[in-house]
């Protein structure tokens, strides 16, 4: 059957006479429809727009009744129209009123037409409206049709895009790409920030749709291919993959697609229908994303999220464009939303300018998430689709309290949340007032604030919050920032610049603790069916001791004339922490033997979070120096729950009298034995919860900075000998009140604590 079309490039040369004339918008989509007409031979042809309140309503047409256009619309899901936009997918129908989903709209003078070609307005696989042609005949429209009507599709979204209906649009119905957005994440670093959409790696708006030179197109095309091709297989053989953010894995799904001849055939086919090479990479990639957005597999959509990264980055190799925003063009009060991004990468923007973090992946032990709990970004993650939902400079508000992101908020919400800003500065400012003030509860017992620290950036929190050192300095951060293995002098200048930037306040070093979670881009990792629980931390440290011994001699320069305090992580049994320290000690003899400076005084310690240690307590003391509680951890370990899985993770409360008995037995042990215990996990930075470690017996606790101010207010309101009077009791065997998180809330409100 012969097509109807009088051929794509002259429909498109005449869609480009249209968009260029100084008319207005409805006289714009009232000559589009006339022209689509014409060219499709069709009689009707019709443009619903989606409004914010999910109806689609007729903007203009030809051949329907004209008094129809603003007043006849439809829900998403009723009708053929709606059934478009539900399933942004194309309809062809030879005899549309058979179909079970036909919905007659009196108001617009339809019952006389019978073939129905539908196709979805899409700008980055989100649904703008719906674009029809009709004809009284009974006949199924071809491809090169519905190619037609899908590239006219594209210069509608742009105009929606470009805010050009918005002159059109009735009052109080704005239109669905302006309207407020509410969607919940998983909060992974604390606060609210509100501020203005800056996207990482955004999409690259294309305004040139339409070709001059097909021949030029594929050419242009060819070559942008080449250099994308070349720039990944470059970025597998010379390692930088964390530069970029990008796991090697990832990028292996990268080569595999870029190198797919399918795919580029799809680009290819669309420029001989006369687009430009990239509105045929849009084209082509919006149409895949609609697609795969309605599947369930997860596999599959995670597979989109490679096609999109492509996909941008082959526009941005068209469009000579460089990856990444320009950091001179951040706002003040930038939040920066993406679908991930590596750690060095969020460190790239400067902390000056950002106000909060919105992902569409991360997790609460993500490298990207660490960092930005170090920096105090307010971070919220797995928000679905929230980069295709989002336009560069919308008004967001993230909330990393509750997990809620709020894109292109309501006057009176953003004012509520302006207020809770500023209500948070108020506290902030009460507590930066307790910084200079002794940590000692009512009854004049002494406490030790310290902090948690990961990269020399937290340092100055130390002066800020009034901390008395460093409980825990993760020196993994700085191994997953960096593109290649740091160099023993590498390592040895950052520890020094710690030691210094530290001034005489204690810093408690833990040793790298990398594995499980924790992945090097530049060190082949292993496939491990449970990897918190395998090859990581001290294990892999004695299995490489050249790793290990790296590191160790690196921190005994560093700390050459003066304290440094050492613990390994993930110790399973004693013998394990007899093997570094013999590591230890041999390095110490070789610089010694060699007249280097070693350290006045060394201290040797074990971060206690595998519970076998918890049978093991007085051997380990007795060989010790200190201890290190890591609750996080150990807490996962002891209820056998994924603290990153939100399906197990709220089912155990870290209060619960089991995991309570189980940090009592750390405590008692290590006063019993007079060997100094710090608690540094999640456990001690949250008031209630540091509250009830007082009550056992804890004296020095280690946090983020921003925790210090809170659990100092509330220790100096607390009497702690009363606290223990109530909390003991109740975690001895055959109490009948198992509700110790009710029970120290009743106290805190009986005794004015401040939490």
């Amino acid at each position: 059957m012969r097509s109807n079309l009088a051929g794509p490039r002259l429909l498109l040369r005449r869609l480009r006479e249209v968009m260029a004339e100084p008319i207005t918008a409805q006289e714009r989509l009232d000559k589009i429809v006339v022209l689509i007409a014409s060219n499709v031979v069709a009689e009707v042809c019709s443009v619903y727009i989606l409004r914010a309140d999910g109806v689609l309503e007729l903007y203009a047409t030809e051949g329907l009744n004209r008094e129809a256009v603003h007043n006849a619309s439809l829900r998403v899901g009723q009708g053929l129209v709606g059934l478009i936009a539900a399933e942004a997918r194309p309809l062809n129908l030879p005899n549309a009123s058979a179909h079970p989903g036909f919905t007659y709209l009196p108001e617009t003078g339809e019952e006389a037409y019978n073939s129905f070609l539908g196709v979805p307005i899409l700008r980055a696989g989100r649904t703008l409206g719906v674009l029809v042609v009709q004809n009284q005949s009974h006949r199924t429209y071809l491809e090169d049709e519905v190619e037609a009507l899908q590239t006219t599709a594209m210069v509608i979204a742009e105009m929606v895009a470009a805010g050009e209906l918005e002159a059109i649009a009735q009052e109080a119905t704005g239109l669905d790409l302006s309207r407020p957005i509410t969607a919940t994440g998983a909060g992974l670093s604390e606060g609210v920030g509100l501020g203005h959409v800056v996207l990482h790696e955004p999409r690259v708006v294309v305004t040139n749709l339409i070709a001059e030179d097909t021949d030029q197109e594929t050419a242009r095309l060819e070559g942008a291919i080449n250099r994308l091709r070349l720039s990944i297989d470059d970025l597998l053989a010379s390692g930088e993959i964390a530069a970029m953010g990008e796991h090697r894995e990832v990028l292996e799904a990268y080569r595999m697609f870029a190198y797919d001849r399918g795919w580029i055939r799809k680009i290819e086919d669309a420029i001989k229908n006369g687009l430009t090479a990239e509105a045929a990479v849009e084209k082509v990639q919006s149409d895949t994303r609609a697609r795969m957005l309605r599947q369930t597999d997860p596999y599959l959509r995670e597979r989109l999220h490679d096609l999109d990264d492509l996909a941008h980055r082959l526009i941005r190799e068209l469009m000579g464009r460089e990856h990444g925003p320009g950091l001179g063009e951040l706002p003040q009060d930038a939040i920066i939303v993406g679908r991930n991004m590596g750690a060095a990468e969020l460190l790239d923007y400067g902390r000056d300018r950002i106000r909060g973090l919105v992902l569409e992946e991360g997790g609460p032990t993500s490298h990207v998430t660490i960092v930005a709990r170090a920096l105090g970004i307010p971070t919220v993650g797995l928000v679905d689709d929230i980069v295709s939902l989002a336009d560069a400079g919308d008004a967001i508000i993230v909330d990393g309290d509750t997990g809620e992101i709020h894109l292109r908020p309501a006057v009176d919400l953003e004012n509520a949340y302006a207020e809770k800003v500023r209500f948070r500065a108020r506290r902030q400012a009460q507590y930066r007032r307790l910084r200079g003030k002794p940590s000692v509860t009512k009854d004049g017992v002494e406490f030790s604030l310290q902090m948690n620290a990961g990269l020399l950036i937290d340092l100055p929190h130390l002066e800020e919050s009034g901390a008395a050192g460093v409980g825990l300095f993760r020196t993994e951060l700085q191994f997953m920032v960096a593109s290649a293995f740091p160099r023993m002098r590498e390592q040895q200048a950052q520890y020094s610049q710690i030691l210094d930037a530290a001034d005489g306040k204690p810093v408690t070093f833990r040793s790298l603790d990398i594995g499980g979670d924790k992945v090097l881009p530049y060190l082949r990792s292993i496939q491990e069916e449970n990897p918190a629980m395998g090859w990581r931390a001290l294990r892999l440290g004695l299995d490489r001791p050249g790793l290990l011994r790296t590191q160790i001699r690196a921190l005994l320069h560093a700390a050459a004339g003066r304290d440094l305090k050492l613990m390994f992580p993930m110790v399973a049994e004693v013998d394990e922490f007899l093997q570094a320290r013999a590591l230890v000690d041999r390095e110490v003899k070789h610089l010694r033997r060699h007249d280097h400076p070693v350290p006045e005084n060394i201290r040797l310690g074990v971060m206690v979070e595998v519970p076998s240690l918890l049978f093991q307590l007085d051997e380990l003391m007795t060989y010790v120096d200190f201890v290190s509680v890591g609750s996080n951890d150990l807490f996962q370990f002891f209820c056998a729950v994924d603290r990153g899985n939100t399906r197990v993770a709220e089912r155990f409360d870290t209060l619960n009298v089991a995991f309570l008995r189980a940090l009592k037995s750390i405590a008692d042990s290590a006063n019993k034995h007079h060997v100094p215990v710090t608690l540094c996990g999640e456990l001690a930075g949250r008031p209630l919860e540091a509250m009830a470690l007082i009550g056992l017996g804890y004296r020095d606790l280690s946090m983020s900075p921003a925790a210090l101010g809170p659990v100092k207010a509330m220790l100096r309101t607390l009497d702690t000998s009363r606290l223990s009077a109530r909390l003991l009791p109740r975690l001895e065997p055959g109490h009948d009140d198992n509700k110790i998180r009710d029970v120290l809330k009743r106290f805190a409100a009986e005794t004015d604590v401040a939490l």
